[in-house]
This record gives C-alpha cells, sequence and structure tokens, in this order.
C-alpha cells in the first residue's frame, strides 16, 4: 500500500525533532496571538526542508562550472559544462526541498543527444543564498534564468522541471516564456490543497491557514489558483510531456492527469513504484524524457525495459 500525501508529509515533519514544539508553539500563539500565528506559519511555510546545507557536500566533478547569480534578496546557482557550450540549451530545475544533483541523470542523457544541459539551483535550495522561496519566486527565478541565458547567446529549446518546480515552470510558460519543448515531472495541480496539508500537519485552524494563504498571496502580488492546470493548460502551445508515478505519495497522480487534460498538446508517461523522486533516475524514464526532447516530431520513443 501507498501512504497518502497527509500521511507521507506528517511522517516527513515527524522524523524532525523540533517539529512538536513548531506544532505546539503555532497552537498556542493561534489562542493567545493569532497575527503571531500567521506570521510564524507563513515563515514555516516558505522554508524548504530538508535544510539546504545537507546538499552543499556533494562534490561535482571538473567538467562542471558552477556560477551563483545574484537574485532578488538570494541568489541562483547555475551548473554547466563547458566541454558542450553551443547545443540547444535545455534548463533543468529540481523540486521544493530538492537540489541540483538530482537532476545530473538527466543531463547526462541529454548530453549524450547532443543537447547542452544547465541545471538551476533555485534560492534557499543547494549553495544559493536564502533561506526562504515561494512557488510565484521559483516562477520568476526560471524566467530569470532563461532570459538570462537567452541574452547570453543561448537559445533556450527545452525546458525540463521537477515536483513545485514543474507547478512554476508550466506558469511561466503559459505567460510566454520562449521554450520548445516542455517536460513536467510530478507536477501538483494545486497549492492551495498544500496549504491544507501544511495546516493540517501543524495544527493549524482553517482561519489561521487562510489567513496565511492570503499574506502570501498579498505578498507575491498573485493568487495561487492562477498556478492551476485549468488557468495555465489552456495557455501552453508547446509539445509538453507530463511524467507522473501512479504510486505517487507527495502529488496525486490525478494531479499529473490533470496537467495532461488542461495543455492541449500534451503527453502523458504513467509509471508505476517509482514513486516521487525515483523518476529522475530511472534510466527507462530518463531516456524517454531526453528521447522526446530531442525528437523533431514531438513524440515519446518507445524505450524497451
Amino acid at each position: 500500500m501507498t501512504r497518502t500525501s497527509l500521511e507521507t508529509t506528517a511522517a516527513y515533519y515527524a522524523a524532525n525533532p523540533t517539529t512538536r514544539l513548531f506544532r505546539w508553539g503555532l497552537g498556542a500563539s493561534q489562542r493567545l496571538w493569532p497575527t503571531l500565528a500567521v506570521r510564524a506559519a507563513s515563515r514555516l511555510f516558505a522554508t524548504p526542508l530538508p535544510p539546504k546545507w545537507l546538499n552543499r557536500r556533494r562534490t561535482w566533478g571538473p567538467d562542471w562550472r558552477i556560477e551563483a547569480w545574484p537574485f532578488e534578496n538570494a541568489s541562483l546557482t547555475m551548473y554547466s559544462r563547458p566541454i558542450a557550450p553551443h547545443g540547444p540549451v535545455v534548463l533543468l530545475v529540481h523540486g521544493w526541498g530538492g537540489h541540483a544533483g538530482q537532476m545530473l541523470a538527466l543531463a547526462d542523457s541529454l548530453q549524450a543527444k547532443g543537447l547542452r544541459p544547465v541545471i538551476l539551483e533555485l534560492p534557499a535550495h543547494g549553495r544559493s543564498a536564502g533561506s526562504i522561496s515561494t512557488l510565484p519566486q521559483f516562477a520568476r527565478a526560471i524566467e530569470y534564468a532563461a532570459a538570462r541565458l537567452t541574452q547570453q547567446g543561448h537559445g533556450l529549446y527545452g525546458l525540463v522541471a521537477h515536483s513545485l518546480a514543474a507547478n512554476a515552470t508550466a506558469y511561466a510558460v503559459s505567460r510566454g516564456l520562449p521554450v520548445s519543448k516542455l517536460v513536467l515531472m510530478a507536477p501538483p495541480a494545486s497549492p492551495y490543497e498544500y496549504t491544507r496539508l501544511f495546516a493540517h500537519v501543524f495544527g493549524l485552524s482553517e482561519k489561521t491557514r487562510a489567513a496565511m494563504q492570503r499574506r502570501v498571496e498579498a505578498r507575491e502580488g498573485i493568487l495561487m489558483p492562477l498556478f492551476e492546470p485549468a488557468a495555465v493548460g489552456p495557455r501552453i502551445q508547446q509539445p509538453t510531456l507530463v511524467v507522473h508515478d501512479r504510486r505517487d505519495s507527495i502529488n496525486r497522480f490525478a494531479d499529473g492527469e490533470a496537467y495532461r487534460d488542461a495543455i492541449g498538446n500534451a503527453q502523458l508517461i504513467a509509471t508505476d513504484d517509482l514513486g516521487h523522486r525515483r523518476i529522475l533516475k530511472d534510466e527507462t524514464v530518463v531516456a524517454q524524457v531526453a528521447g522526446f526532447i530531442s525528437d523533431t516530431t514531438g513524440q515519446i520513443p518507445v524505450i524497451q525495459p
């Protein structure tokens, strides 16, 4: 049996010994100082876990160039291989709480196809500066990275994003981000639903949850429903591949189906027993994604397991 998103998230936070303290503190402040509870909940909601320093120790080979780009009040970290400077650029983006190293298998496969992979590490993740981030900031970071790569003379051919970054990428592309091929891996369909899950895990009342959502939306200047498939899908014209596992316990398989149905040029690869993150390094999936990006017909290649 697979766990539900609620069970998985609850177990994930419960593994952290400070979670009970946060839950107790938020519960007490809801009763005694509701405004403080909303501010504290908003801060915790915007803090990626696990802590980013856990992924800073990864050793990258000498064939990788690592650059830090200032961005807003944080930074972006860009990983590229100078040995493949002239191929069409494919931007790879990890998800919430992830890191650039998760995209290495895809990068290797894309380079073998003659493409130039560039991995973006988002604010408050890995080597990038910052302690908090949000879905709207993810979208802005992707737009900025793509624009700067284009300014440097590297036309953006493909974009592959995982989990929350897939949500942000779909929004950015729906706003006109120039890219020829799009791959969304394990995308979540509803940011609103995640706020409900977060509130349940930390014992927040619906009143506090709703106030937290309004606080985030007011600060970012955008409403959460504008990120959902029904809002972004009809405006995405590029050939799109959605990859989602039927047993994904973080983002429901139905979320992937929602993007497939909302985007006119979308195809869906449904996997089994790979979960939320193993799809990023499964050999068959990686080969299919690389084949889709590199194939001029926009079809998914048939890969024998």
